[in-house]
């Protein structure tokens, strides 16, 4: 029997998508990759979904990249794989919806790699995050790229730089992950953050993460330019009428998403 590696759950406008390979940690191997990739597509494919959790089964987040399905691999098989990664990783800040990330165990190498991807994480206090490459000559070129767009600079190059376990805690002092609860109610905290934002307009998160992102690529005086346009055409929706209207009369806001 073939056990799903990858679990897609929509409940309302909330979807989960769960690593399903625990007895392998939930090595992040190219076919993973591929179904994590499709379960997402799916996840976010369905009309009433307003934010995606990704979380993971087993007592581990993700270990990485499987080491046995790189081996033997040519250069263009390497290529291939790694190309593979970064398309997963790119997408979630390409969804139009945010993705929270539930910690419940270690996440290291791409697996602490798909973690800083996600728009937020909550983990759990026995989380712990790590880029150990440089313990075994591998070096972490490819998490690093999520990794210090999350964390301040001395931060990425020391966890790079000594492949040291990170525990949770500290892991939220320097931004990699936004709450750190209880082991257990991490599912719990993730699913209400999501729900919270959820409850807000569709468009406006849509728009506001878009340009999030949009504007980090940018320099200074352009990403000014850039979000005073995106504030401009936000302000010609539906919904930014309804909520200033909201606001000013004091009720709570109607969302039409548009």
């Amino acid at each position: 029997m073939t056990t799903e590696q990858v679990l897609v759950e929509v409940a309302g406008d909330l979807a989960t998508v769960t690593l399903n390979r625990p007895d392998r940690r939930n090595a992040l191997s190219e076919s993973m990759l591929r179904d994590l990739g499709a379960g997402l597509a799916r996840a976010v494919a369905a009309p009433a979904v307003r934010a995606i959790i990704v979380a993971a089964n087993g007592p581990v987040f993700s270990s990485g990249h499987d080491f046995a399905d790189m081996a033997d691999r040519d250069v263009d098989a390497m290529r291939r794989l790694l190309g593979v990664c970064t398309e997963v990783m790119l997408g979630l800040a390409r969804l139009p919806v945010p993705v929270v990330a539930c910690v419940q165990g270690i996440a290291t190498a791409a697996g602490c790699q798909l973690v800083a991807s996600c728009d937020l994480a909550v983990a759990s206090e026995a989380a712990a995050f790590a880029t150990p490459g440089v313990n075994i000559g591998l070096f972490c070129s490819t998490p690093m790229v999520a990794l210090s767009r999350n964390v301040p600079r001395k931060h990425a190059m020391e966890m790079l730089l000594t492949g040291d376990l990170v525990p949770a805690e500290e892991a939220r002092r320097i931004g990699l992950v936004n709450r750190v609860v209880a082991p257990g109610s991490e599912r719990t905290e993730a699913l209400a953050l999501a729900r919270q934002i959820a409850s807000k307009s569709a468009l406006t998160v849509k728009i506001g993460k878009e340009a999030f992102y949009r504007q980090l690529e940018l320099n200074l005086a352009d990403a000014y330019r850039y979000t005073a346009e995106v504030m401009v055409e936000n302000m010609l929706a539906r919904d930014a009428e309804e909520g200033i209207g909201a606001f000013i009369e004091k009720r709570a806001p109607r969302w039409e998403d548009r």
